[in-house]
């Protein structure tokens, strides 16, 4: 029996217009991405969600692809993209009767702080989240730059700084990728996949020497080939985007952490109640670092239904893992809503 046909479609949402891919038919899942990437992220998933029984959608979050590019960085905080996401569903008109208007999230990366937030601050709307490399932890007293900035001195070195802290200078991890999208892309890939990362002595892609750039770490000559999970082909797809649009779009979601962090001040500490699932890789450094997120989950996530650590994966977890992933999802959207009758 075939697949069902892959449509991609611009829909109109409060800050602008959402590109995005949709396959299938039945409860709507939607897919948000991570960076540096794009709906084509969730090429794997899309067709077996579909031929599960759910409507698949994997959109460019903003500042992504085909969806729109505002100038200002401010355009960027975590509230814009939850009300993306909410007009995403809405222009979709998801589902009928008990079920309209509603849907099941699920990101990576920065999709999946994303898809946390979108669940928390509209549980009306997305009523089950799936978290992908990224464990949830709820906003904290802590300013994030400052925490940060401590980061890279206390991990990095004095000499070093946090990626983060890297790219919150408009412009300047700009003037590192742009000159050469596709082969600093083939880098990030290669350094944070299970199969091609660097050796642990090689330093981390993670810290920034003062001065350097995050490519300076990249493994090159033959070594650096590209992960098991990433073809020629797939890297053209993804540099042709980035080619076309830049990097700023994508780069300044890290240049909204402290403007989040004062948006979200009523929800500090605030769980995540409704059905949840986490996966990550083991040698991932966003499972590894924020372990303590992740001992944390019977109070953050109370509606925890499964959560997997998979062994030799690394960050890319849906690409690196597809198989494993694709089980793991089905298995949980089924569980989902098989308890809420849809």
């Amino acid at each position: 029996m075939p697949h069902p046909a892959q449509h991609h479609r611009l829909v109109d949402v409060p800050g602008g217009r959402i590109h995005l891919v949709e396959q299938g038919t039945g409860p709507l899942v939607l897919l948000v991405h991570g960076f540096p990437e794009s709906w084509y992220s969730w090429r794997h998933q899309l067709p077996v969600l579909a031929e599960a029984g759910f409507r698949a959608v994997a959109i460019d979050v903003r500042g992504y692809g085909r969806s729109s590019k505002p100038w200002e960085v401010d355009a960027y905080g975590m509230l814009a993209h939850v009300a993306d996401n909410v007009g995403v569903v809405r222009a979709l008109g998801a589902g009928a009767g008990a079920g309209a208007g509603t849907a099941t999230i699920v990101g990576h990366d920065w999709g999946s702080t994303i898809a946390a937030n979108s669940a928390l601050l509209r549980p009306d709307v997305f009523t089950a989240v799936g978290l992908l490399s990224v464990p949830y932890a709820p906003r904290n007293g802590f300013r994030p730059t400052d925490a940060f900035a401590r980061i890279g001195s206390r991990i990095g070195g004095e000499d070093e700084e946090f990626y983060v802290s890297y790219f919150q200078e408009r412009g300047r991890a700009e003037a590192e990728i742009e000159p050469d999208v596709r082969g600093w892309l083939a880098g990030f890939y290669a350094g944070l996949s299970a199969d091609t990362m660097p050796s642990p002595d090689a330093g981390s892609l993670h810290f920034v020497r003062r001065g350097g750039k995050m490519s300076d770490r990249f493994v090159t000559g033959e070594a650096g080939r590209l992960p098991s999970w990433l073809t020629e082909d797939d890297l053209d797809v993804y540099a042709a985007e980035f080619e076309r649009t830049g990097l700023t779009g994508a780069l300044n979601r890290y240049r909204n952490v402290d403007r989040d962090w004062e948006d979200l001040a009523a929800w500090d500490g605030a769980p995540i109640v409704q059905p949840s699932l986490f996966i990550g890789g083991d040698q991932d450094a966003s499972t590894t670092w924020m372990a303590d997120a992740i001992k944390a989950y019977p109070k953050t996530l109370p509606g925890l239904v499964s959560s997997h650590i998979l062994e030799g994966c690394g960050h890319w977890v849906q690409q690196e893992r597809a198989y494993e992933v694709n089980r793991i999802l089905v298995d949980w959207l089924r569980s989902v809503h098989d308890d809420d009758g849809a």
